[in-house]
């Protein structure tokens, strides 16, 4: 009877087996599928929908996204979502990291640390693989975190391995010949890329996460030609000027590039045209009951304004980085908004979660999973530690600030002034009216709270910044200008025009970096002078 009692043991541990592996891969054929479609310097109110429920002044009267509008039927609208940074390089790495850019050491353009630091450092799609081993993972389009390649961060496929840079939504691979007409921005050769990917993975019944980063609608602007004729059609609206409305072989290289409002309306259509035609993919594939679908954007925007926000990208006001977030997707309510406050590196443990991850993230992350809000909206429990989003942006040639936001207020610091201002974004989304008078005790704990973070993170110093910044200035930019306009004037006094207008453009970028430094300089003595 042993043997055959040894055999049963077997056979049933051979059953426990099969059946933990039959639900381990049951589990994962169902783990859910991400893509992120993430726009370039889109305003909080540069589309069609509403960000706060049954607010008109909280959408466009002139852009027409019918994309995003379906996407906020079937899904929601989170009204306080913002972007880690108010410029791009580190709002996408501390998404990428999920931790802040104060935290990471790149808070502005530039970042002191190299990828060395970054090694092991968890990312996005390290994440999912840990949850899940079997996702696969992409990036297609605008990289632009120089510090990490798609690859060393753990993507699986992506069209550039060692990343781009705005160039690439301009030009071709050689830089310098312009992209074809019939593909502004890359917008509709990138959606193609996402869709093959998405296909690829859905026929090899793979989970799979994607980020589609646009290049629109960061300058240079384009767009299509018959979008563009579409909206010259339409009603004018309040901030248009008399010179939007000029005959197109009128309007200057320069307009339209930055400042036609045409133009920028046609790019946000083309980029929404291809959102529509991205979810009639996964529609049409069967997996948009099981995909979450998330629009959003790298920081602040807004052509002409970004009202009824205050600020533009650049700056820690609303405008520089409130930004639109859509979501749609598995337990994701139909039509519904959320106010609960949300930031850039909140998508890593959302992720995360939402994928099945179990283990531990590490304890460095400054992200929370707000997945609870993806399902329950304003009725859900964020376990945020001290309850408020962090910023940091100690612009070493602009406006170097710190902000806070706690509940239903915003503080917001001037580095250089010491001055600090306390907003109740409630009822004053445009930051207009300073309440530390009326509430100093809750703006005394609003900075030292800010304060205390960004000191236990060794936080960038804006004059640090700044004395690297002049080195450049000073250093190989101004010696590298200075060889180059004495190669063009040698060649200019040949009676050369090429050389000419060389030399001029040389000359006004050297006659830029000498009142850059002194601004500089003159700004680091004041800092100091009142710290």
């Amino acid at each position: 009877m042993a043997p055959n009692c040894l055999n049963m043991k077997f056979l049933a541990s051979l059953i426990s087996s099969f059946s933990v592996m039959a639900a381990s891969l049951m589990s994962q054929a169902e783990s859910p599928n991400f893509v992120v479609v993430y726009m370039d310097d889109l305003g909080w109110a540069d589309s069609s929908v509403p960000m706060i429920e049954g607010q008109a002044n909280t959408r466009s009267d002139f852009y027409q996204t019918p994309g995003l509008e379906r996407l906020a039927r079937e899904g929601m609208v989170l009204s306080d979502a913002y972007s880690p940074a108010p410029v791009c390089t580190p709002s996408r790495n501390a998404m990428l990291h999920g931790m802040t850019p104060a935290r990471m050491l790149n808070a502005t353009l530039n970042t002191k640390r190299s990828f060395e630091e970054y090694r092991g450092k968890i990312t996005i799609p390290q994440a999912l693989k840990q949850a899940n081993p079997n996702y696969i993972t992409a990036h297609f389009g605008k990289w632009h975190i120089p510090a990490v390649s798609p690859v060393k961060a753990g993507y699986d496929v992506t069209e550039n391995d060692k990343g781009t840079g705005n160039g690439e939504g301009d030009f071709l691979d050689d830089m310098k010949t312009f992209l074809p007409e019939e593909d502004p921005k890359r917008i509709f050769s990138l959606t193609d890329m996402t869709k093959e990917f998405i296909a690829e993975q859905v026929e090899a019944e793979r989970p799979f996460f994607v980020q589609l980063s646009h290049y629109s609608v960061h300058i240079w602007h384009d767009s299509l030609k018959e979008t563009r004729e579409k909206y010259r059609a339409l009603p004018r609206p309040s901030k248009a000027m008399d010179s939007d409305y000029l005959p197109e072989d009128e309007i200057s290289e320069s307009a339209y590039k930055h400042n036609w409002l045409i133009n920028y309306a046609a790019m946000v259509d083309d980029t929404d045209r291809a959102f529509i035609d991205l979810l009639d993919h996964l529609d049409a594939l069967g997996i948009s009951e099981n995909t979450y679908v998330i629009f959003t954007s790298d920081n602040g925007g807004g052509l002409r304004g970004n009202r009824p926000l205050s600020g533009a990208k650049g700056d820690l006001t609303e405008g520089g980085i409130r930004v639109p977030f859509i979501v749609r997707g598995p337990g994701v309510p139909k039509g519904e908004y959320c106010s609960v406050p949300t930031a850039g590196w909140d998508l890593l443990p959302t992720f995360y979660e939402l994928a099945g991850g179990r283990e531990a993230l590490p304890e460095e992350l400054d992200g929370v999973s707000i997945a609870e809000a993806f399902t329950r909206g304003d009725a859900a429990e964020i376990d945020r530690p001290g309850d408020a989003l962090i910023f940091h942006f100690p612009w070493y040639n602009g406006e170097p600030e710190s902000a806070i936001r706690r509940g239903e207020f915003k503080l917001l610091k001037n580095l250089d002034t010491k001055q600090a201002a306390l907003y109740r974004l409630e009822d004053d989304l445009s930051e207009l009216h300073d309440l530390s008078g009326s509430y100093p005790e809750v703006a005394a704990s609003m900075e030292k709270q800010m304060t205390d973070y960004l000191d236990s993170v060794g936080a960038e110093d804006v004059n640090e910044l700044r004395a690297g910044f002049l080195k450049n200035i000073e250093g190989p930019w101004l010696v590298g200008a200075q060889e180059r306009a004495g190669k063009q004037r040698a060649a200019a006094a040949s009676g050369d025009a090429s050389a000419m207008k060389q030399l001029a453009e040389t000359e006004k970028y050297i006659k830029w970096l000498k009142q850059e430094a002194i601004f500089t300089r003159g700004r680091m003595a004041l800092s100091e002078e009142i710290k």
